[in-house]
């Protein structure tokens, strides 16, 4: 392993020294991974009105001067937008990937054959991430399971300039697999911003992977240390959610989240400003408890944690529209599409609290920032060498190492009855249930 790329594999208790940002993880229970298995749901939940979700395919999509989404996302008017959110049993909404034989293929966002079959052979769970404009350092998952192993795909989708560096920098890269993660070469990318560009595979995680039930994103900043299973367990079938991010750790006001990202330069402000005015005139107003149970209006959407069945996916695909409409600048937009989905059906994202997500996964530094610590004589410690990756096809299940626990897997009768909260495996004191 390169220096610089051990320097980016950190240990837990160091990782808190360095942290970007003051707020610490907080104790969370987990089950086991063998409980997390015999716990999996038998059938998909239920998906509130809507039943069948399509999406836009055109042959050719013309530019309309007046429309502010990108040829990606298919020109849609703001007449199409509004509808979008007018939920049906059966709907046909813009999603991306517009144009092409099918997502990666021709649409913008284009990924080699082989891959495209791969990805369609992923059948339970993918744990995905990305890496544009070789900002980051590819940071590999720690503590996954041997089930994890051989029954979970990793994901990690690359421009052809990060390619280049991980082939050049990376002593673990062999055959387009660096650890546990698959490189996923994408070219013709359909924004020059690569902040934009990486939306696309964490929201729209469902039309790259059609056959998979459950996915995790994780931003590329971020290390994965607990096994991708128990998080399925602990933030959704233990609370009968099918979408789950944490809430952001300071701030709980879009207004407020716009003004942090105009003084931190994250977008123009101007861009901002009209994102903002928009949606005031939609009626979008400060949060306050009055909103409860809705507990922020701002997520720290560097984790997503969903099942797939159609109101999740049409959730991605208008908070993806959004995006593509408006600012990359994804908090932003979340509470607009939430609200306006939650006021037609009664569903809604499971907000997490931030100190649990700090639980599951460790920040490190942008690869530019992390160089520049190493010149300065800072070294990071030694790191064990990577386990040998899973050696049969992602989604051919294995089955736990040791022996099940004697828990039944019965019909699921209703959402909110779906199954009995587990005991935790440690009785750790404070923990979070």
């Amino acid at each position: 392993m390169s220096s610089i790329e051990s320097s980016f594999v950190f240990n837990t208790s160091l990782i808190i020294q360095f942290v970007l940002i003051s707020p610490v993880a907080c104790p969370v229970c987990y089950v086991s991974v063998d409980q997390a298995f015999a716990l999996m749901p038998l059938q998909p939940s239920p998906s509130p009105v809507l039943k069948n979700l399509n999406y836009v395919f055109e042959d050719s999509v013309t530019a309309f001067f007046s429309n502010q989404s990108s040829v990606f996302g298919g020109h849609s008017s703001l007449e199409q937008r509004n509808k979008s959110f007018d939920i049906n049993e059966s709907m046909t909404v813009h999603c991306g990937f517009v144009r092409g034989k099918k997502p990666g293929q021709g649409s913008g966002f284009d990924i080699n054959d082989d891959d495209l079959l791969e990805m369609e052979q992923c059948r339970e769970l993918v744990v995905a991430s990305a890496i544009f404009g070789n900002y980051d350092m590819i940071q590999h998952p720690r503590n996954a399971s041997e089930f994890s192993k051989a029954n979970a795909c990793f994901y990690m989708f690359v421009d052809e300039e990060t390619e280049a560096y991980v082939k050049n920098y990376s002593s673990l890269y062999r055959n387009n697999k660096v650890g546990l993660w698959r490189l996923v070469v994408v070219r013709n990318l359909p924004y020059e911003d690569p902040r934009r560009t990486g939306k696309i595979p964490k929201l729209l995680l469902h039309r790259l992977f059609p056959n998979v039930r459950f996915s995790v994103w994780i931003d590329a900043k971020l290390q994965l240390v607990v096994d991708p299973y128990l998080l399925l367990e602990r933030f959704l079938w233990r609370k009968n959610a099918t979408f789950a991010i944490s809430r952001h750790y300071k701030r709980f006001d879009v207004f407020e989240e716009a003004e942090a990202n105009k003084a931190a330069g994250k977008y123009d402000n101007a861009s901002i400003d009209y994102q903002i005015g928009f949606y005031r005139k939609e009626g979008l107003t400060h949060y306050s408890p009055a909103k409860f149970p809705i507990t922020s209006d701002v997520p720290e959407g560097c984790v997503i944690i969903r099942e797939h069945i159609p109101i999740t996916n049409l959730f991605t695909c208008l908070w993806f529209n959004e995006v593509d409409r408006f600012t990359s600048r994804d908090q932003i937009s979340f509470s607009t599409v939430r609200d306006k989905i939650k006021a037609k059906v009664g569903w809604m994202p499971q907000m997490f609290l931030d100190c649990e997500r700090r639980n599951f996964v460790v920040q490190a530094y942008h690869r530019e920032l992390l160089e520049q610590m190493i010149a300065s004589g800072w070294n990071p410690p030694p790191m064990a060498s990577e386990q040998s990756s899973r050696k049969l096809r992602p989604g051919s299940r294995k089955s736990p190492p040791s022996k099940k626990p004697s828990v039944k897997r019965k019909r699921e009768k209703r959402s909110s009855s779906r199954r009995r909260l587990p005991k935790p495996v440690t009785g750790t004191t404070g923990a979070i249930m």
